[in-house]
């Protein structure tokens, strides 16, 4: 049998560049080679793509170095139906011309990005535009996921539950801080969380419990996004968090983990701290199963496939929420359309192995692009050829389309 093409695509311009290195490598390693031949595709954070087998190991990322033997420089063939990943030749000699050959050619391809400029849409739109089938969730919804004030007004306004918050832009931040900070607290009590919109792994994200620790909350987040979410904040929340696999309508919710913080707040090194951060989010310390109730935990898987039905996601996902014990109320923080690990080990708990898991990743995304086959994007129509925009100088005589 002929082996898939599986380009595994990661990096990128993102604060979460290191954490997306990490999931990439976990996936790259579990993949079954009797039916896929992995092919790297990594962006560096200057935006240079590049693959070759050297990238299948961390040493290769301590540091990057596009010369080291092994790693080739490429560029996406963005022709609809191509898949062609390719590097320019250059020719020897005088008169010697350079060629563009074609080193791989994907079947299929599998974003492992965490933040901006690959979780956000954008490379989703790009696989869009090259016709490649692509297992994560497509652009609105992946788009929806990274921006955490869209994400509430989604959540909020298809009646799913979500905490009290504000959002602000740095321009109003940097014309009148005052006037933000008043407007945060009229709006919501202390302690609050302050968020940048678009980013992960709890990167920029702070808790404020006064006027003081606020705006050095919001003087962080505003270093890292123009947007900032301020969240009302829970005294002594659970958080629990589950995983949702799955295309089409048809979707299936993980076993449920509770994260053990050391603190308030689950930081960027409580997740990827632990095992010198090479476990990804695999390393997190958790309790998984979460000690819950199963009326809880059956609650809340529900409403996890609601939100990914809801949202038209695809391939695997974690939502993460809040459960406030003393009055039975559960909060969405977030979806994370590309989690962290792939959330693998959630998987792994729910009895599904991590190579049987890229295989259920690699079906949605062949049965997302045979639907995407089965439309009709050809519309017959004479309008071209009553149009006259009058030559070179443009339309004569006022003449209109």
């Amino acid at each position: 049998m002929k082996k898939i093409q599986l380009g595994v695509f990661y990096g990128s311009r993102s604060c979460e560049h290191d954490v997306s290195i990490i999931s990439a490598v976990q996936l790259m390693r579990a993949a079954d080679r009797e039916k896929y031949d992995v092919i790297p595709v990594y962006i560096s954070k200057q935006g240079e793509w590049f693959t070759g087998e050297t990238l299948l190991e961390m040493s290769a990322y301590t540091p990057f170095d596009p010369a080291k033997k092994g790693i080739i420089r490429i560029n996406p063939d963005l022709t609809a139906g191509s898949g062609a990943l390719t590097r320019i030749e250059h020719g020897k000699g005088l008169l010697a011309k350079d060629r563009e050959v074609v080193v791989a050619r994907l079947d299929c391809a599998i974003p492992v990005f965490h933040g901006m400029h690959g979780e956000d849409g954008t490379v989703q739109g790009l696989l869009e535009l090259c016709n490649i089938p692509y297992s994560s969730s497509g652009v609105g919804a992946s788009a929806i996921g990274m921006d955490k004030v869209y994400m509430k007004q989604f959540f909020r306004g298809a009646g799913f539950p979500v905490l009290p918050d504000c959002w602000y832009l740095r321009h109003a931040w940097e014309k009148d801080r005052a006037a933000v900070l008043d407007g945060i607290e009229k709006q919501l009590p202390y302690p609050v969380f302050v968020k940048p919109a678009s980013l992960g792994s709890s990167i920029g994200v702070s808790r404020a419990c006064n006027r003081s620790e606020l705006e050095e909350a919001l003087e962080l987040a505003f270093d890292f996004d123009r947007k900032v979410l301020i969240e009302q904040g829970l005294t002594k929340p659970l958080e629990l968090n589950c995983s949702v696999l799955g295309y089409n309508g048809e979707a299936q919710a993980s076993e449920i983990e509770m994260p053990v913080t050391c603190g308030e707040l689950l930081t960027y090194m409580d997740k990827y701290g632990a095992s010198g951060g090479s476990k990804g989010m695999a390393s997190l310390k958790r309790i998984l199963p979460a000690p819950i109730e199963p009326e809880l935990r059956d609650r809340i898987q529900k409403l996890s496939m609601d939100i990914f039905n809801n949202m038209d996601c695809k391939g695997v996902v974690r939502i993460d929420y809040m459960y406030d014990s003393a009055n039975n109320s559960l909060y969405i923080t977030e979806i994370n359309t590309l989690p962290g690990s792939m959330a693998f080990y959630l998987w792994e708990a729910t009895g599904l192995p991590y190579k049987q898991m890229i295989d259920k990743l690699v079906e949605c995304a062949m049965q997302a692009k045979q639907d995407k086959d089965d439309s009709n994007y050809a519309y017959s129509s004479d309008i071209l050829k009553d149009v006259s925009l009058g030559g070179k100088a443009g339309p004569k005589n006022g003449a209109k389309l």
